[in-house]
């Protein structure tokens, strides 16, 4: 067994393994379908209720499918269970055009290479569980807030989580692109400067945002705690739902 920082040189050090297609060039946009099918969802919601619901419409949408924590915490008695269903639909819908493009470009960036390491079906459940996990956050934290949570942010958040584990190694490109190596342990994916950058830089960002938010309306303040929701759900879930690969082997010498 090498000392922790000489396994961190090492790890960083491994060559990666190839993966190349059948033939011919890859697209520069290749994306997993299951993540395009994702990106799809969000930008077909965004745009009926944009432009295809009227106001009052659009209203009753965002009533219904976001996510508002007064609705479980002042509710007397019995729940609706479709409303419980809020806590993954919220992650579909989006504020304005610059919040889902944004999440948009980010989904592309983190969510093609976990799809591509965890399978579609396992993507789903990521989704959903961090989506989840960001909601609750944002619950327990602002119980009796009556501002929607909307936005995919949580669950890609978790994507960003996921990939601090996998110490950010890629292997292929387009749709055969994918996280490397096994899940690393918390304490050596803590050691690792490319993680430690990241996490904080992106820890920092959020808070900064966050708070500086808050001087508007409620409504329009960022649920940056439902970020780190995420992040902390997909950092600490991905072994979970990680399917190893046969190279893994080589990259955990």
């Amino acid at each position: 067994m090498l000392p922790k920082d000489k396994r961190e040189q090492h790890f960083m050090s491994i060559p990666q393994p190839e993966m190349r297609g059948t033939g011919g060039r890859e697209p520069i946009f290749n994306i997993p379908g299951v993540v395009i099918a994702l990106i799809g969802l969000c930008v077909a919601v965004y745009v009926y209720q944009n432009y295809i619901l009227s106001e009052r419409q659009d209203f009753e949408f965002m009533m219904n499918f976001a996510l508002i924590p007064a609705r479980f915490s002042m509710a007397s008695g019995f729940v609706d269970p479709a409303v419980i269903f809020t806590f993954i639909s919220y992650s579909f819908m989006h504020g304005s055009f610059a919040h889902i493009a944004v999440n948009m470009i980010w989904l592309a960036a983190f969510g093609s290479p976990l799809a591509g390491r965890i399978g579609a079906v396992r993507m789903i459940l990521f989704w959903v569980f961090t989506s989840v996990v960001a909601g609750l956050t944002h619950y327990a934290l602002h119980p009796e807030s009556l501002s929607p949570l909307v936005g995919a942010s949580g669950a890609i958040s978790g994507m960003m989580g996921a990939a601090a584990r996998y110490g950010f190694r890629r292997v292929g490109y387009g749709r055969r692109s994918e996280f490397a190596g096994p899940v690393l342990p918390i304490g050596l994916t803590l050691t690792l400067k490319p993680v430690l950058i990241f996490v904080g830089v992106w820890f920092l960002i959020n808070i900064v945002t966050g708070l500086y938010s808050t001087g508007g309306a409620d409504f329009s303040r960022i649920a940056w705690e439902a970020h780190i929701g995420g992040f902390i759900a997909g950092f600490f879930g991905i072994p979970l739902m990680d399917r190893p690969r046969s190279y893994d082997a080589v990259l955990r010498r």
